[in-house]
């Protein structure tokens, strides 16, 4: 816990010195936020949304040990691995490290060697004095191994530029069996395949978080490979057919196998450079050789350009004005909110679905990696406010299209590669889905999507959903986690009301308003939390607020933290404990509790703690806003000032905990402007308080939205007056159809609270049940 007394100076120091107007916005990201501490954020190069995410990896640990790692990358480390072409931004379980690649110009050695021994295999150590990244960019110079290095890529390919020492032998290692989150099983099998004397291509299925998990590629040098050797290095092998031509790893052309790799050697180049071209396909090797058609030539200093100028447009949707530190942060956080959901398809529009079988994208651009418990509270509310409706659409369809393909039928749950994981809770795809229609965004069909949302929440053998149909609850007996699960699904099924009424589907709306007040059948008046049930309708005992555990009655979190998740009818949560009184106090408990560290110790996904509060988990990040439901909005303002203050800093450590694919950036972003989706669907915003002097919202529709503040600094906490284009603001929320239709928000800020600004409960923000 961060004390009180420090988070006045933290603030101060975040809002301290003159304003900065970027000249280009990307000057203004630091990609090292999130690289140190739990943020798993990875510094390489990447475009908005893109396919490769090309970037340093330190260390590659057997699955147990890996969490640290979960990005490839970890600032603390002092050595490199190599470079490979896939990763996660910010998540709290991982994968990938695709195709790993490592330039050396001394002998080539085949195995990794160990951090802590240098020269003891092809690692290399390196200083962060010799390390420069931006978004789209990445270089490095590898002391051991003598080489300058720099990354950067297009949407599905990733660019390499290699300069050796003149005179020195020019060599590259690809090492297929590396992988994060390994284990010793995870290469189900792998091929590569030289073809002609520039040209390698491949491909590689893995059985991690994702099982089966197939990734094809397509290598191209811009020199001629003088000397190779294709090998694989499994031991142990009972079986091994008959012997192709060629006996020696230099005379293959093809090898497969489970643990493979190739080592290429160029000569000694006489201007000591070579560069490497990696294009990825979900699909086949035929697949990443068109799409290296993505990128012609060898122009890196073009391509860099082209990857600086797909940022500096993605990130033009928000001009933030702010000092120095405090807009480092802010758009940093827009820069990672833009990571994920990834491009998953080649040129020709075919992509792998969840059924494992190969699809076409006709009409839309498939996308995966989709965290969906965490990033439809925040990070896709956002997208929808400063992406094209176009690529919203992408991802609505692209959730669509996998429902059908999903041999399940549902909706994806925690998906990546086009494949399913099963990781988390909920059927949170639907709140994407609903809050998009109800926005209004165009471009997909709104029967054929509600067919698919209702799919998903009537599919029983999911989660419980048997019983929670049934009795009204998932019962702790007979499912783990029920009591999350529980209130949950009862938001999901809310959203899907909200679009079925919109759609005039008053059938399906009256049935799923109702299951969405489900959340009633968990709460508990007499100790006032969410508490699990049995099957025989009682609670189960004993109950201890404060206990967690993977498998308990709550997801990643305990009765402190899971109690106020029903963000679509907290006027309900506020006649549960007594009114508004009672919500006030029970949520000052949650922040102003005398927590010992060790309590959640165990859960290394609870962090990022103030009392109970744990702003580095998703289930948290409403709760500083629910103030707002009891009329107190100057509450919400300064919890805000609490949380930003002790959870994010301009630093590689800047993060409480897992970036979780931008939501943790998301609610900074929208926090900094003033004001957060609580409840995504209901197309309100709930007013907090701005961090920023001024933001602009460029919108879709080609009109901006500008917040301003007056009177903004550490000692003017509270808001004092808020207005829109010139009036004042009577509620404390705005709406979506305010900002879409442009303007400008203006707070002014003071030192002390108004107790009576949102107080009426007509000013407050929706609800299902009424005040």
């Amino acid at each position: 816990m961060i004390l009180k007394s420090v988070l006045p100076f933290a603030l101060a120091a975040l809002c301290a010195g003159p304003l900065v107007h970027a000249a280009n916005r990307t000057d203004a990201v630091d990609v090292f936020i999130g690289t140190g501490g739990d943020g798993h954020t990875f510094p390489g190069a990447t475009r908005p949304f893109g396919m490769v995410q090309l970037s340093p990896d330190t260390q590659v640990r057997h699955f147990r040990q890996s969490y640290p790692w979960a990005a490839g990358y970890r600032y603390e480390d002092d050595s490199i691995l190599g470079f490979s072409h896939t990763h996660f931004s910010g998540a709290g379980h991982s994968d990938l490290g695709d195709v790993l690649l490592m330039p050396t110009s001394g002998d080539v050695k085949l195995e990794p060697g160990y951090p802590e021994r240098p020269f003891s295999g092809y690692r290399s150590r390196f200083s962060h004095n010799d390390e420069h990244a931006e978004p789209g960019y990445y270089a490095v110079r590898l002391q051991d191994n003598d080489v300058d290095v720099e990354l950067t890529a297009s949407e599905r390919v990733g660019l390499h530029r290699y300069r050796f020492k003149p005179g020195a032998d020019a060599n590259v290692i690809l090492d297929l069996r590396s992988s994060i989150y390994d284990w010793s099983g995870k290469n189900l099998w792998s091929r590569l395949r030289l073809r002609g004397d520039d040209t390698v291509t491949g491909m590689r299925e893995t059985r991690g978080w994702a099982p089966g998990r197939q990734l094809y590629f397509a290598i191209r040098f811009s020199r001629p490979i003088v000397t190779h050797r294709l090998l694989n290095r499994e031991e142990g092998v009972d079986y091994k057919g008959f012997a192709a031509p060629g006996k020696t790893p230099s005379e293959k052309i093809l090898v497969e196998g489970k643990a493979l790799e190739g080592t290429f050697g160029f000569g000694r180049p006489a201007d000591g450079t070579v560069l490497v071209k990696v294009a990825l396909s979900p699909v086949s090797e035929d697949g990443a050789l068109a799409n290296l058609g993505e990128m012609p030539g060898w122009d890196f200093d073009g391509e860099r350009r082209r990857a600086h100028d797909a940022w500096e447009q993605a990130l033009a949707a928000v001009d933030v004005e702010a000092p120095a530190p405090l807009k480092r942060i802010v758009t940093t956080s827009l820069y990672h909110a833009l990571l994920a959901p990834s491009l998953f398809m080649d040129t020709d529009g075919r992509y792998r679905g969840p059924d494992n079988q190969v699809h076409e994208a006709r009409g839309y651009r498939f996308h995966s990696t989709f965290s969906l418990w965490d990033t439809y509270r925040a990070l896709h509310p956002l997208l929808t406010l400063i992406q094209p409706e176009r690529r919203n659409v992408d991802f609505v369809r692209s959730l669509i299209e996998s429902q059908k393909a999903s041999p399940y039928g549902i909706l994806p749950v925690w998906q990546f590669a086009g494949q399913e994981t099963w990781c988390m809770i909920g059927y949170h795809a639907v709140p994407v889905i609903a809050d998009a229609y109800m926005k209004g965004l165009k471009g997909f069909d709104a029967d054929e999507a509600l067919r698919a949302m209702t799919a998903s929440a009537e599919y029983g053998p999911y989660g419980g959903l048997q019983y929670y149909m049934k009795l009204g609850y998932v019962p702790i007996d007979l499912e783990p986690e029920a009591a999350s699960k529980t209130v949950e699904y009862a938001f999901d099924d809310w959203t899907i009301a909200r679009m079925a009424a919109k759609m005039g589907r008053r059938d399906v709306a009256d049935r799923y308003f109702e299951r969405a007040q489900n959340w009633r059948n968990v709460f508990d008046p007499q100790t006032g939390f969410v508490r699990a049930k049995k099957s025989d309708g009682t609670f189960r005992e004993p109950f201890d607020p404060v206990r967690s555990n993977f498998g308990s009655d709550y997801t990643e979190g305990s009765a402190w933290q899971y109690s106020w998740y029903m963000p679509h009818d907290n006027a309900g949560l506020v006649a549960m404990l007594g009114g508004d009184a009672g919500l006030v106090a029970k949520i000052d408990q949650v922040f102003d509790a005398k927590v010992d560290p060790a309590v959640y110790a165990h859960m290394e996904d609870i962090s990022g703690l103030i009392g109970h509060y744990a702003h580095g988990n998703e289930p948290s990040h409403h709760v500083a806003y629910l103030y707002n439901y009891a009329g107190a909005p100057w509450k919400t303002q300064a919890r805000l000032a609490q949380i930003v203050a002790s959870q994010y800093r301009d630093a590689p450590d800047g993060l409480a905990g897992n970036d979780d694919l931008g939501q943790m950036s998301a609610w900074l972003a929208f926090t900094a402007f003033g004001f957060y989706p609580v409840a995504p669907a209901s197309n309100e915003y709930v007013i907090g308080r701005p961090f920023v002097e001024r933001a602009t919202l460029n919108l879709a529709n080609g009109k901006r939205f500008t917040v301003r503040t007056e009177g903004l600094s550490d000692t003017n906490p509270y808001v004092g007056s808020v207005t829109l284009n010139g009036r004042p603001l009577a509620r404390s929320v705005l709406t979506h159809e305010q900002i879409m239709a442009g303007g400008e928000l203006v707070f002014r800020m003071q030192a002390t609270p108004d107790k009576d600004w949102g107080k009426a409960p007509t000013a407050r923000p929706y609800t299902q049940t009424a005040y």
